[in-house]
């Protein structure tokens, strides 16, 4: 069994259509992910064991779940978003929980679950204390993609001594959420809010892990190249907008615009080769130090975002007030990348990278002939 990326590459235009139709309303692309949930994309991170194809929680997934993400950037950064939090639940249930927990989220998304990954807190840090017959949350999360779609989250609560847990959780649809999507600039439909689970019971046996695993380097650190994939997905349409709309309006030829095109397609290939590097070190593939691994793919986040940053920038210099214009989907594709590229301490993340290879040389592939 294979996955249908020529299909998913099919469907670019209507994610992307469906995406602008929805940004002012901040409207969640149901249909979208319905589009995707038909062509395996919500199964396809799960044990082959398990029914699907291993992408993103065996080795040899990582280049197609990269693949994947990035072809799903490409149409829709927010469906993105909420598909990379969809794998990265069941990734961090394959790595910590239970062969019976596994069973369960894979049964569940057989049977059309979308999972979503809370670790925010909101303004009540999410806690969990003991009760007759179980444990009762109390709190809840901030900036949940997918706050009202998703039917199960794997979520981090504290519990006694302050030690966090991993805990899965079934959502049911009285959830109290207050929309946060539509205060965004960008990613407006990946249903971003805060849910508040005070008054949930759950049971001993949803919790996943140890305490502390869900910082556990290296995959604390690594598991960012997922992201990095969404937003190469971005990156790489906006550069492929610049070009197209540029040879439309017959400016294309121009010197300054060329060397914009040039410029706009080195950082997308920077952003794809660093991806490349980052997501088969983390996969396993290379047998290289822990620390090796989050310190590269830490470079390789902060490479991405500066790609980024810059098609940002050559798209609005060379197309203008154009590329301002609420019809037009590059305005819409520049918040959303642009706000999707915002992950916390960017700056801490690149001094940790640095201090880690201070001493030591970044970790080279095998080129041998």
């Amino acid at each position: 069994m294979t996955f249908p990326f020529e299909a998913l590459a099919a469907c670019r235009a209507e994610l992307e259509t469906e995406a602008s139709a929805g940004d002012a309303q901040a409207t969640f692309p149901a249909a979208g992910l319905q589009r995707l949930r038909q062509l395996g994309v919500l199964a396809a991170a799960l044990p082959r064991v398990h029914g699907g194809l291993g992408l993103g929680t065996e080795p040899h997934g990582a280049a197609g779940l990269l693949h994947m993400l990035r072809l799903v950037g490409q149409g829709s950064m927010a469906l993105g978003r909420v598909v990379e939090g969809h794998v990265n639940a069941i990734r961090l249930v394959c790595l910590y929980g239970t062969p019976a927990q596994v069973a369960r989220v894979a049964q569940d998304v057989h049977d059309d679950a979308l999972y979503g990954l809370w670790v925010t807190d909101g303004a009540t840090p999410l806690r969990m204390e003991q009760a007759a017959g179980g444990l009762v949350l109390h709190g809840g999360k901030a900036f949940a993609s997918a706050a009202r779609q998703a039917t199960h989250a794997l979520v981090t609560a504290r519990a006694e001594r302050d030690a966090t847990r991993m805990l899965l959780v079934a959502l049911d649809e009285g959830r109290t959420v207050q929309a946060g999507g539509a205060g965004l600039a960008g990613m407006r439909g990946a249903g971003t809010g805060q849910c508040d689970l005070t008054g949930m019971a759950v049971l001993p046996t949803a919790m996943v892990g140890q305490p502390g695993d869900y910082l556990r380097q290296p995959e604390f650190s690594a598991g960012a190249w997922r992201g990095m994939a969404v937003a190469l997905g971005g990156i790489e349409r906006l550069s492929a907008l610049l070009r197209s709309q540029l040879a439309t309006r017959g400016r294309a030829a121009a010197p300054a615009q060329q060397a914009r095109i040039g410029r706009a397609l080195i950082a997308a290939e920077t952003a794809l080769l660093w991806t490349r590097r980052a997501a088969r070190m983390a996969s396993g593939q290379d047998q290289v130090d822990a620390g090796d691994i989050a310190a590269t793919v830490n470079l390789g986040r902060l490479a991405v975002e500066r790609a980024g940053l810059e098609v940002i920038e050559l798209v609005e210099r060379g197309l203008g007030l154009s590329a301002f214009v609420r019809d037009n989907v590059v305005e819409r594709l520049v918040r959303d990348l642009a706000t999707y590229l915002r992950q916390p301490a960017p700056d801490e993340t690149l001094c940790e990278a640095a201090a880690w290879f201070t001493r030591r040389d970044l970790p080279q592939p095998d080129v041998r002939p």
